[in-house]
């Protein structure tokens, strides 16, 4: 495998570690893959990427097929995307797409159908479809089975509660359920500033907040339009659920959780919980395999994870951060075909198996049943499957890279003390209202919070 990095270098024959190369040498798959043409993959750098290219090197041992690896920073890649799928032939096959910009592949026609490329291709019943974001209907503008194929899951991010179980022992508690119960423990918890009750994520930044107050606003049965799937987009952020939801997060944050909310983001979340400063958090799944990470956790074996929580009558509403592999519309029709082989082999059940054993997160569902689920590093896979389940896909238009930004500052005020919910929840709405007016949608407003 080739993989090229950032400054442009190439570097071949990237070696696993020691732990995957003992993996690969003792597996054999059994995968008889075509032999095709050598295909590049453009991704980005992440807490996940590791496992994918042990996961990719497994794949060209099993088949003696090519990949080369193109790796860049979040922006760098969506910028190395946008500008090959636009160009005369695309430099890229196989685009790793993230949950903020595949509605804007899919749009704008840049990937192909993988069922227009390979009619006998068929996603493996057991993966998860993700809020069914690896369809697309082109006539419909709306993703729905009944569209066509177009991506195969990469990483199926979406956020978890992780909390301390040492100190859940401790005070005979079990995992909460409900924010009511969430909000319980933390306040038992606080304790300031050698334990904060919970840390949550209040900067804005690309889509920071945002994607951290999802599991709130959804899991109170909140959301930013009526009815995506029905093409409905009225704005309904600003109703009592949306305000619920911001009112809660911002209690939490004053009353159980860290005094500068509004200054952290990811990492220094993830950071609060590694150094045992955090009762709480719910954050990205992605960040599992530090918690147990000797260099870099304090609570090695002490963090558990579960669903995050709901109110009664409501289900769960982890919102999706998920990853897409498509493949791009503009290159030769082998290079086409070759990455439709590889996604043939990475959607298996051994492949993802596989994947787990390289510390990823699997797309399929037999992975989940597997033994490796019941290890105790592996923990978090059982409290995902379920998770899954409840998977929220908050955007499905193109046009989210427009209205994110503005939920970031209205969010990152509110949790500051700047303005209040309301005033927070209403101007936002009314920007989103605007946003989906002037590119033409169904669109409308409710009566503003008093």
């Amino acid at each position: 495998m080739a993989q090229k990095i950032q400054t442009g270098l190439t570097r071949r024959g990237v070696l696993a570690s020691m732990s995957a190369a003992a993996f690969m040498n003792s597996t054999r798959l059994g995968w008889a893959a075509a032999k095709v043409a050598p295909i590049t993959i453009v991704i980005n750098q992440s807490p996940w990427f590791d496992s994918f290219r042990k996961t990719v090197e497994l794949y060209e041992k099993e088949t003696g097929n090519k990949v080369e690896l193109d790796v860049n920073p979040f922006a760098g890649s969506l910028e190395k995307q946008r500008n090959s799928v636009r160009a005369s032939q695309g430099q890229y096959d196989l685009l790793i797409m993230n949950s903020g910009w595949f509605a804007e592949m899919y749009f704008g026609g840049f990937v192909d159908a993988i069922s227009d490329i390979d009619p006998g291709f068929k996603l493996d019943p057991e993966v998860y479809t993700l809020g069914d974001t690896v369809y697309f209907d082109p006539a419909k503008k709306t993703m729905t089975p009944s569209g066509k194929l177009m991506s195969v899951p990469i990483s199926p991010l979406i956020p978890m509660l992780y909390y301390r179980g040492d100190l859940y022992k401790q005070a005979g508690l079990k995992a909460p359920e409900t924010f009511a119960e969430l909000e319980a423990n933390a306040r038992k918890f606080h304790n300031p500033p050698r334990l904060y009750g919970i840390v949550q994520r209040g900067a804005r930044g690309p889509y920071s907040v945002t994607w951290d107050f999802y599991p709130y606003l959804f899991g109170h049965g909140g959301s930013v339009f009526k009815n995506q799937a029905e093409g409905d987009y009225t704005v309904v952020l600003n109703d009592p659920k949306g305000q619920a939801a911001l009112d809660y997060y911002i209690r939490l944050s004053r009353e159980a959780g860290h005094p500068k909310t509004a200054a952290l983001d990811q990492a220094e979340v993830i950071q609060n919980m590694v150094t045992g400063r955090a009762a709480h958090a719910i954050i990205v799944v992605a960040a599992v395999s530090q918690m147990d990470d000797p260099a870099k956790s304090a609570v090695v074996d002490k963090v558990e994870f579960a669903v995050p929580p709901h109110v009664p009558g409501v289900p769960p509403g982890p919102g999706l951060g998920h990853w897409l592999g498509g493949i791009s519309r503009n290159i030769p029709d082998d290079r086409k075909r070759a990455t439709v082989e590889f996604l043939r082999w990475f959607q298996t059940k051994d492949a993802q198996i596989a994947t787990a054993k390289f510390g990823g997160i699997p797309i399929n569902a037999v992975a989940y049943r597997d033994p490796i689920a019941d290890e105790r590093k592996q923990r978090w896979m059982k409290p995902l499957a379920e998770a899954l389940k409840y998977a929220v896909n908050p955007f499905q238009i193109p046009e989210a890279s427009e209205i994110i930004p503005v939920m970031e500052l209205g969010l990152n005020r509110a949790i500051a003390g700047e303005i209040t919910s309301i005033q927070a929840l209403n101007s936002v709405s009314d920007e989103i209202h605007g946003v989906m007016a002037k590119y033409g949608y169904s669109t409308g407003k409710i009566e503003p919070l008093r």
